[in-house]
């Protein structure tokens, strides 16, 4: 999809600056509510006395609702708007906690258990978007977007899996009303899909597979 969304925004860039009408700058806040499905899994890679090499692997699915706000800033040239949205809160995970048993030796039936603690947050979300008027009042939307992956852990080994990003691309469809004194408000409907990642501590090896949700926004600003 991330191909679709860069070939859109290279042909509405190529149409904006060959048709300059009345340039415009529109600012507002926004209300999002969504509901997001991520996949990830962990591995211990290192083979011990009691398991092969990669032999442990845990893989879970979770489906989570989400409320947030953000704020935005654009150009309006003609049919086509090009701004910027950001989300000034952080999405915080719950704190997942897991018990690892190694069996120290092959003759001997002592158990090393090592207790880990995993909290995540997604914070700094922006997205870099285009939109398109159909009609009117209605529009279509494609955007790139990025976010920070912050982790907070309590490994046993005493290790840690380090931050990383996430890319991600949106698709979406709205509905614009204009009022008095150049405010405006909007409803819109999202498509998100972010590209997955992998972290390392160890031996021990988590993997985001997918994270996409569907948003509902309400948006109110004003036109310059």
């Amino acid at each position: 999809m991330k191909k679709i969304v860069t070939l859109i925004f290279s042909g509405l860039l190529m149409f904006t600056t060959s048709s300059f009408a009345e340039v415009g700058v529109n600012v507002g806040v926004s209300g999002s509510i969504g509901l997001f499905g991520a996949t990830a899994k962990e591995s211990h890679g290192q083979a011990t006395a009691s398991r092969a090499a990669g032999s442990n692997i845990y893989e879970d699915t979770e489906i989570a609702a989400a409320a947030y706000g953000s704020f935005f800033i654009e150009t309006e040239v003609g049919p086509i708007s090009i701004g910027v949205d950001f989300v000034p809160t952080a999405f915080e995970s719950e704190t997942v906690e897991s018990a690892r048993h190694d069996q120290q030796t092959e003759a001997s039936d002592a158990v090393t258990t090592t207790e880990n603690r995993v909290q995540v947050d997604l914070q700094d979300l922006t997205t870099l978007y285009v939109s398109l008027d159909v009609s009117e009042n209605a529009y279509i939307k494609a955007g790139l977007m990025h976010i920070d992956v912050i982790t907070n852990e309590t490994l046993g080994t005493g290790g840690s899996y380090g931050n990383t990003s996430l890319d991600g691309t949106l698709i979406g469809f709205g509905y614009n009303k204009d009022l008095n004194n150049g405010l405006f408000i909007r409803g819109e409907g999202n498509y998100m899909n972010f590209d997955g990642a992998s972290l390392t501590s160890g031996d021990m090896t988590v993997t985001l597979k997918n994270l996409d949700g569907v948003t509902g926004k309400i948006s109110v600003g004003k036109s310059f």
